[in-house]
């Protein structure tokens, strides 16, 4: 979903579920940013697509808070970022790992984005 897309999905009266965040020129492509909202600590990442995710901030195999450290990609079609931890690979779309490293699967939390006259929203409740 591109950033024009995803701009779509935000209703002007429903925007009292949505958080602004950052501008969307304060992100950089493919480096994840860190964002705390009411309490959550959330990766963000821009692709070259102009779509942007949000996941957990927490690592869900290691405990650290450091997803927006995680390294950038791609499986097939999925946008993707590894942790810099343990190497789990997860859906930047969907917060599912696709590559547990022998181990339990466990996903990370997405939240919905949305862009409004460059800035970039975070819907309150994750998926």
């Amino acid at each position: 979903m591109t950033i024009a897309d995803t701009a779509r999905t935000m209703e002007p009266s429903r925007t009292s579920s949505w958080v602004p965040v950052c501008r969307v020129d304060d992100l950089e492509v493919e480096r994840g940013a860190a964002a705390l909202i009411e309490g959550d600590q959330l990766a963000l990442f821009l692709l070259h697509d102009g779509s942007i995710h949000a996941v957990q901030q927490r690592d869900p195999y290691s405990g650290a808070y450091v997803m927006s450290r995680g390294i950038v990609g791609s499986r097939g079609d999925a946008p993707t970022v590894a942790s810099p931890m343990f190497k789990q690979v997860f859906d930047l779309r969907t917060g599912t790992c696709l590559d547990t490293l022998g181990k339990e699967r466990h996903d990370l939390r997405t939240w919905p984005v949305a862009v409004e006259q460059g800035i970039v929203h975070i819907r309150k409740d994750p998926r």
